[in-house]
């Protein structure tokens, strides 16, 4: 399979099998020139604003004191202001385009005139527009030196430093902070909490596998929810699909193979037979990250119960016993639920949302485990392998991973046990159809880490924008993440006024 540059588990293409099938970030996209998302810039949302951020927090040589500037988002619209000690609600960015996640972030803005809350999106450094080096992406991105400033740990630092200054500038010094984020924000999100208690009094981490690291969470963990998706569907879906991997080898490696797959997925040229398993992999993939409920167009534009929709294409009887046919009609509900696609470029590698930078940070700290597949696996059968990242990501940057320092620096190991003892007020939601629940914090830690877990769920659906169409089980989520947040900051204001009188 074709190494691009959102691959989560970065495998090396030339050490890879043809059978292999590598999972991208929860976030990364893959779009075709043919059928282009449109980005609406929702600006009645939020006002775009920069704030001058300093390029290295825990060191102090010269170069550390270059600073840059960093992009967020803001709307006051509903803040109660500094006086009344009204809340400020933070979005703690992801590894893209702030404007993209903000406006997939509805829990905010809804829940914002409830609590009288500011909202702020900031925007994670080395994306969209906040780049270093002088806002030069070509010099930031160029080599080791300049990309090794981009880390979980130096974003963390950003936020904290940002909202101190705000709240300081904003004279809001009293007002509580509660962090948000979802996916790879919703890891930041809760690290934040754990890191910067005396920043946020709170953070609500959705869909954020934090587990995902050192062996805590099985690698065959990812696979085996999408599996379980598809095949809680029908089992026939789920036997066309896992049968399939090896139609698709013997047919691409016979005379003129590739001119049948090419004719029976619309390919717009011709592409090598494991550039359609990555391709198919990819729809599998993300269909079952955003299987929600409704509507959506978070990574592509997609119909209600995506998945069940996947396997009604597939059990099609006029289809009758032409796998091909079968899977480009489930592939069609991914890549081109518009209809406006008429071929397929399998290896198209465009970036509409800047997420680039995750191939150096998957190649650095985040050392996630997902590629295993079992013999019951929807994927072909294989292992999880480490050294094909290494080859790959001293191939790529001339750098070698660090897999034990998020664990190092943020826990995971025993964390029932060891947040027990220091952490508080955070919630983790999973929806248990997304395969990153499987890293996820599934049960509750104590009475104020709490796991909110929802067997139909997607991935960070409750952040969502709400519809009338929402299920209950949706709204009951919302409402109750609703009622701990307003616990959260009752509890603030009781000790803010007993702190005041005395």
């Amino acid at each position: 399979m074709e190494i691009r540059l959102l691959l989560l588990s970065l495998l090396y293409s030339t050490a890879i099998s043809t059978s292999k099938i590598t999972h991208r970030f929860p976030s990364s996209i893959v779009t075709q020139p043919e059928n282009k998302l449109s980005f609406s810039t929702k600006t009645e949302l939020y006002d775009e604003k920069f704030f001058t951020q300093i390029l290295d927090h825990f060191n102090f040589h010269p170069q550390s004191y270059q600073t840059f500037q960093q992009r967020y988002l803001i709307n006051d619209k509903y803040w109660g202001g500094p006086n009344t000690n009204a809340p400020i609600f933070v979005y703690t960015g992801n590894e893209g385009e702030i404007e993209w996640f903000a406006q997939n972030t509805g829990f905010l803005f809804e829940t914002a005139p409830l609590f009288k809350s500011l909202l702020i999106f900031i925007e994670h450094r080395f994306y969209g527009k906040s780049i270093p080096f002088g806002g030069d992406k070509e010099k930031a991105y160029s080599n080791s030196s300049t990309l090794g400033y981009l880390s979980s740990t130096q974003a963390l630092a950003d936020y904290a430093t940002l909202i101190i200054d705000l709240k300081h500038n904003l004279s809001a010094t009293d007002s509580p902070v509660v962090v948000f984020g979802g996916s790879y924000g919703g890891m930041l999100a809760a690290w934040f909490r754990l890191k910067y208690p005396h920043v946020a009094i709170g953070a609500l981490a959705s869909s954020a596998p934090i587990l995902n690291f050192e062996n805590i969470t099985s690698p065959y963990s990812f696979n085996n929810i999408i599996t379980q998706d598809f095949r809680s569907e029908s089992e026939n879906c789920y036997k066309v699909i896992k049968g399939s991997w090896q139609e698709i080898e013997e047919t691409a490696a016979k005379p003129g193979g590739m001119e049948i797959l090419k004719k029976a997925f619309r390919i717009c040229k011709n592409d090598s037979g494991n550039s359609l398993e990555g391709w198919l992999g990819t729809a599998y993939s993300y269909t079952a990250m955003t299987d929600y409920p409704t509507t959506s167009n978070f990574l592509n534009p997609l119909p209600a119960y995506p998945v069940k929709e996947m396997c009604k294409a597939i059990d099609d009887p006029k289809t009758g016993n032409n796998t091909f046919e079968k899977l480009y009609g489930a592939a069609n509900i991914y890549y081109n639920y518009t209809g406006n696609a008429t071929c397929f470029n399998l290896d198209d590698d465009s970036d509409p949302h800047g997420l680039g930078g995750w191939t150096w940070q998957a190649c650095t700290e985040m050392i996630m485990q997902t590629d295993g597949s079992n013999a019951e696996s929807i994927f072909p059968e294989s292992e999880e392998s480490y050294e094909d990242r290494v080859e790959f990501c001293n191939y790529r940057f001339k750098i070698e991973p660090r897999p034990y320092w998020i664990t190092t620096e943020f826990g995971g190991h025993n964390i029932h046990r060891v947040l027990k003892r220091f952490g508080s007020n955070i919630i983790f939601f999973n929806g248990l159809r997304d395969p990153w629940s499987g890293g996820g914090v599934l049960k509750d830690i104590s009475k104020s880490i709490i796991a909110i877990v929802a067997k139909e769920g997607a991935h960070h659906v409750d952040l969502r924008f709400s519809t009338d169409e929402d299920p209950k089980w949706l709204r009951e989520v919302r409402r109750r993440e609703v009622h701990i947040i307003s616990k959260w900051l009752s509890q603030y204001y009781h000790s803010l006024a007993d702190s005041s009188n005395e």
